[in-house]
């Protein structure tokens, strides 16, 4: 892999290795469509000849905006990164008001955008910006096609141009501004050069076994997020094919109609999956259920490495072939590797799911490292629940004094984007500050225990972890979204967005009762009982300072578009906070 140095270097080695005849397969038209790595690079020389002619110089900025993902994303960043210009890549579902601040704070110049939905926006806020034009992925009636720009690149006398730009970008440049979904204040444009992130998939991608040439990948999270942006340079390293779901709705037909072997997840995402199947599970009659919940708590103490015993192994041996068999058969047959990211996981799903053999490895990083900082990988002994497992190659972590993760290695952004001042707040003497707590420990496993920022203190003085309270509330079924508030206050509370799904459900089944509305479901007696015992459950493991005392029931669904969470999922507390100030006070004041 020392020929790789620099993003666009990817797909040649994946020719030279591998040749896939579907390295890239997108459905269009109701047909799934495959991109050979030789059409694929053939492709992204026409872009890069046609963005020649269009006047495209070095280090112009281009944005990328898809509404999901597909092949003409990765083809138009091969494109753009050869002629020596930056992709910038931006959240399809952020504000019209983000999208002009992003626009203008890069400099973009051209607009690449995948349909009607993502062209509204940039057209509304289009007379604000300095772009010369906008091309569609899809075929729209008042934009114009990207195959415009592929067809001015059809002139192959541009491509002695383009080998000439290709040499002249050295691993030390910028190949990308990534602006991160900031859940307070403007969005930050991360800088990773080249270096950066082919350090980042090159040292991943030991902690991902895959047989090269052969295996399938389905790809769904957002690639405008470094994390997935970086799976698929993996993939390509591995020879993987790609395959694009549908959209986040079709995630479970694609599964089964790809049968991929490996995929990307966030926590969210798994939880999901868990209790759809332990819904499916409840439904059961008889032996059948008995033997279905009894394979779960046999998968709920799932160690690695035979570490409980002989005993423990036959059981699972059991409960994989008549229960766990079914579960995976579900997910398509093959998926053996589940990448997990971006969030911190529950360690009841990490013993589940490898239970079931669907090897569910949690890592960390974030958009300022490229990402990855650690990955658990099952072999060799590198895999720890309740761990984001060992450090990659080359990086370095040291705890400061009030537990904060510092990260010094390759990944390590440039910086801030025209922000030397919050640079050099978050990189001090080469070590980038995360502003996550965490420790290492004695075998050099790295766990997260909180956000450095999301930590507070009661006005008894007591420090309070809330992301290790959502996290355990959230095992509840009851429970979808969850936040632990209580800064300054006398005990910690928590805002709560109910599963209205499975509680309507659960209504009808106990009491035979159906809601109006979400408003009435809130407010029910029998639903605030519920929640009651599960808030209950989820306190005993922590310390009387840290149990949740009150909470409140919110009538809304917690999403991106209202303003709730992050395009990661994360949630933005002081929006919240202020969104449901009433139910706060009544807490606090009430």
């Amino acid at each position: 892999m020392k020929d790789i140095t620099r993003l666009f270097d990817f797909p040649y080695y994946q020719l030279k290795e591998y040749n896939l005849d579907n390295a890239f397969v997108t459905k269009s038209k109701g047909e799934w469509v495959a991109t050979s790595t030789q059409e694929f690079i053939d492709r992204g020389n026409a872009i890069s000849r046609g963005l020649i002619k269009l006047g495209v110089q070095p280090n112009e900025k281009i944005a990328v905006i898809s509404l999901t993902n597909r092949t003409e994303w990765n083809i138009m960043d091969l494109g753009i990164l050869q002629v020596g210009a930056q992709n910038v890549p931006i959240y399809p579902t952020i504000s019209e008001e983000d999208y002009a601040y992003i626009l203008n704070h890069s400099e973009a110049t051209y607009c690449f955008i995948s349909c009607n939905t993502v062209y509204a926006k940039v057209k509304a806020i289009m007379d604000q910006t300095a772009l010369k034009g906008v091309y569609s992925f899809d075929e729209l009636s008042n934009c114009d096609h990207w195959s415009v720009v592929e067809k001015l690149g059809e002139d192959s006398e541009i491509q002695q141009e383009v080998e000439a730009r290709k040499k002249a970008v050295t691993p030390e440049m910028l190949a990308t501004i990534i602006y991160t979904s900031g859940t307070t204040g403007k969005p930050k444009g991360v800088m990773l050069s080249h270096h950066n992130v082919v350090s980042n998939a090159i040292y991943a991608s030991e902690r991902i076994p895959l047989p090269g040439g052969t295996a399938k990948a389905l790809s769904f999270l957002p690639v405008c997020h470094i994390y997935e942006r970086v799976i698929m340079y993996l993939y390509m390293i591995k020879g993987v094919s790609i395959y694009f779901a549908e959209s986040m709705e079709t995630i479970s037909d694609n599964l089964k109609e790809h049968k991929p072997h490996v995929m990307t997840a966030v926590p969210r995402l798994l939880e999901k999956v868990y209790d759809s199947i332990i819904a499916k599970g409840a439904d059961l009659k008889g032996i059948k259920k008995a033997l279905f919940f009894w394979a779960v708590n046999v998968g709920l103490e799932y160690a690695p490495y035979g570490e409980n015993g002989a005993w423990y192994e036959f059981k699972l041996k059991i409960a994989r072939k008549l229960i766990f068999s079914k579960w995976k058969e579900a997910l398509g047959g093959n998926l053996s590797v589940i990448a997990s990211g971006s969030a911190a996981l529950q360690p009841r799903l990490a013993r589940i799911f490898n239970a079931a053999e669907m090897g569910v490895m949690e890592g960390y990083g974030l958009t300022e490292t490229s990402p990855v900082v650690t990955v658990n990988d099952m072999r060799n002994g590198l895999f720890r629940i309740g761990t984001v497992g060992k450090l990659i190659a080359e990086t370095e972590v040291k705890i400061a004094e009030d537990g904060e993760i510092c990260v010094k290695g390759p990944q390590v952004m440039m910086g801030y984007y025209k922000d030397p001042e919050k640079t050099a707040e978050v990189i001090v003497d080469g070590y980038f500050h995360t502003g996550d707590i965490g420790e290492l420990d004695a075998d050099g496993f790295l766990k997260i225990t909180d956000r450095k920022k999301e930590m507070f203190k009661t006005s008894g003085g007591k420090y309070v972890a809330p992301q290790l309270l959502e996290n355990r509330l959230k095992q509840s079924r009851f429970v979808e979204q969850v936040m632990v508030v209580g800064e300054g206050e006398k005990m910690p509370a928590a805002l709560i967005q109910p599963n209205f799904e499975f509680i309507k459900e659960w209504a009808q089944r106990k009491f035979n009762k159906s809601f109006t509305s979400n408003e009435a479901l809130v407010q029910d007696p029998d639903v605030m009982s519920r929640l009651q015992v599960e808030v209950d459950a989820a306190n005993e493991q922590f310390a009387k300072w840290e149990k949740v005392k009150q909470f409140r029931l919110t009538p809304d669904i917690w999403s991106i578009d209202a303003g709730h969470v992050t395009p990661t999922l994360k949630l933005k507390r002081k929006v919240i906070k202020q969104k449901y100030m009433d139910l706060y006070e009544d807490i606090y004041r009430g």
